[in-house]
């Protein structure tokens, strides 16, 4: 290129809406918007979900953004990026892009220093293949990093380390004669054997600048090569009337149907783009919710918020709306669906329906297991789970009010 190229508008992932904000116009504004999406939780009785929402659709986004402006620096001969902004958007039907709010405060997604470990002068990169491995592998990833700072920079070094729960698992340097202004690829390497992590687990990588402020850091999950494939007394189904059938025996029953065949949503990893009012054709789901210690995901290392641990699931699933099944149930796992709709929305959910016990999937578990290492794993933890004594539902559900899912009775 012989002139600047900067890309345009990167992300503009949105988050979802932060009533508290409300009460902050006391001027010639009203936020209509925002006391609309208010009045409808509360007629849907899911108003105490709005502060978990804004929190986990903005880890989400914040990861995205994370991803957008580390792409943009590891591509050599770009001259910038630009966001549509740093804070919400209230124009043009609800644009809630910001990771800071229409008034340029913080959500609470992340710091300042955190934005900085990504988005600063001089940011340490690392280009690896995937997130998600198994203990057979080794994880390897090559040492960039981007210098837009006042100097050049001579004789550095950098530093890596891998950690688990704060425990350091490896570490090493890499030196660096001379960084130059902009992109420096091919500084070192990174290659770590994964054999010692023999339980599920979530790595930190961290590199680091010596003798300065710049850092940055990675996840990357860990899975045991071969799982336990015994399905004990859990009794597994794609079929509708089988699952029933199995429910009035007082069978465990993972019921796991189509979601093409059911009337829910598709999956979709990342959220609202721009806004769901703007661009109504979308699939306008904005991650996932969850009870990180539910012991349900004991096998499968989680926060409350979607990370590229769950790319695989939201890829391959529907959500349930489950309020038309029960609206006092409480999934194991929620999607988050845009302000615009706010569906009660499941990806996993449990009930006790008559003598029997079930959990229902909204997850593809039967396609491609041997190639879909996430969706292997948390198969995996959901069994174990249900084999066990904690595997003990408090909703019931009349067997008649799962009629919705009905459509999958022809699946085997």
């Amino acid at each position: 290129m012989e002139v600047p190229l900067v890309t345009h508008e990167v992300g503009q992932y949105s988050v979802y809406p932060d009533l508290t904000e409300i009460p902050k116009y006391t001027g010639t504004l009203m936020p209509l918007n925002f006391m609309a999406v208010k009045e409808d939780l509360e007629k849907k009785g899911l108003i105490d979900k709005a502060p978990q929402y804004l929190q986990a659709s903005g880890k989400l986004a914040a990861i995205l953004y994370k991803e957008e402006i580390e792409r943009a620096l590891k591509t050599p001969g770009i001259s910038g990026f630009q966001l549509l902004d740093l804070h919400d958007f209230p124009g043009q039907g609800t644009a809630l892009v910001g990771l800071l709010n229409a008034f340029w405060e913080s959500k609470g997604i992340l710091t300042g220093e955190e934005f900085r470990e990504f988005c600063a002068p001089v940011v340490p990169l690392l280009r690896f293949p995937k997130a998600v491995y198994t203990n057979n592998e080794t994880f390897e990833a090559q040492i960039e990093l981007c210098n837009y700072g006042k100097d050049e920079l001579k004789n550095s070094t950098l530093s890596w380390e891998i950690t688990a729960d704060g425990r350091s698992l490896g570490k090493g340097k890499t030196p660096a004669a001379a960084l130059a202004f902009g992109h420096n690829g091919g500084l070192g390497k990174i290659s770590f054997p994964l054999q010692q992590v023999t339980n599920a687990s979530k790595l930190e990588v961290c590199l680091s600048l010596d003798g300065t402020e710049y850092r940055n850091r990675w996840n990357v999950w860990v899975y045991p090569s071969s799982v336990d494939t015994k399905w004990g007394d859990v009794k597994y189904t794609r079929s509708y009337d089988e699952a029933m059938a199995l429910l009035k025996k007082g069978e465990k029953v993972l019921f796991n149907p189509d979601w093409r065949t059911l009337q829910g949503i598709e999956g979709k990893f990342v959220p609202v783009f721009w806004s769901p009012v703007h661009f109504p054709n979308q699939a306008g789901t904005m991650g996932v919710l969850c009870n990180p210690t539910h012991p349900a995901l004991s096998e499968f290392p989680t926060e409350y918020y979607s990370d590229y641990q769950w790319w695989d699931a939201m890829s391959h699933s529907g959500a349930i709306e489950v309020a038309r099944i029960d609206k006092n149930l409480q999934p194991i796992v929620r999607v988050i669906d845009d302000w615009f709709t706010n569906r009660p929305l499941a990806l996993l959910f449990e009930a006790k329906v008559g003598k029997g016990k079930l959990l229902v999937s909204g997850i593809d578990f039967w396609q491609d297991m041997d190639k879909r290492t996430e969706a292997r794993q948390l198969l995996y933890s959901l069994k174990k789970y249900m084999c066990g004594n904690r595997f003990n539902p408090s909703s019931e559900v009349d067997a008649k009010d799962l009629s919705i899912l009905s459509s999958a009775k022809n699946q085997k």
